[in-house]
């Protein structure tokens, strides 16, 4: 069987058997004003769903996106290790609805296998990404990469990315994703508030300036 046909299988493999403990479910969704990821907007307005297995430093699940236009899909699967002293590890499925799941080839290929490394130092965080496969369906060329620097202050934070294939027009590297994000709860009952975030995000490489809100419920 073809090795990355086995390894979405096992993929969903993972979500599918963590799913049976419900207790250690967490299903929740944002509302987002546009799409837009590592810099680079892929819609306008959308609802983003996700359910999350999570168990001591494992983590499986699986995250979507559906602009309101029904213009943009996405449908991801992912699995992580969280340790104790800041560093973790993980597997992303990136697939979007349209092209043939289980098409693995590299002419039309519809997913892009992403290996995820991270590490957090009280406020500061750094991640490091590379495309394990090229995927025609999936835009990737195999290779791509993409880093990110993160800094939290009390009431705001700052980040900046810069990456490779899918993530520039021209597939150099470039810095694509730098800015400042906020949030803050809205209280609407004595029992219930309303999680609002905020983000200014400008794409040097393409020259595009986002503002994006979102509310998670």
């Amino acid at each position: 069987m073809n090795k990355m046909k086995m390894m979405a299988i096992a993929a969903i493999a993972v979500v599918t058997i963590t799913g049976v403990k419900a207790q250690n479910l967490e299903v929740n969704a944002d509302i987002v004003s546009s799409y837009v990821w590592r810099g680079t907007k892929f819609a306008g307005a959308s609802v983003q769903p996700g359910i999350t297995y999570t168990n001591g430093g494992f983590s499986a699940g699986a995250w979507g996106s559906t602009g309101f236009d029904g213009t943009f899909l996405e449908a991801d699967l992912f699995a992580s290790y969280a340790f104790n002293f800041g560093l973790s590890l993980g597997l992303t499925d990136y697939y979007f609805p349209g092209t043939q799941y289980f098409d693995v080839s590299k002419a039309t290929g519809a997913h892009g296998f992403e290996v995820n490394l991270g590490y957090a130092l009280k406020d500061f965080s750094l991640s490091a990404n590379y495309m394990l496969n090229e995927a025609g369906g999936a835009l990737t060329a195999g290779g791509d990469m993409y880093f990110e620097a993160g800094y939290a202050f009390k009431h705001f934070s700052l980040f900046a990315g810069a990456g490779s294939g899918w993530h520039t027009p021209d597939g150099k590297f470039g810095v694509v994703n730098v800015g400042i994000s906020t949030q803050k709860e809205v209280k609407i009952t004595d029992n219930f508030s309303l999680p609002l975030a905020g983000s200014l995000i400008l794409n040097p490489t393409t020259q595009q300036l986002h503002i994006v809100a979102a509310i998670s419920l």
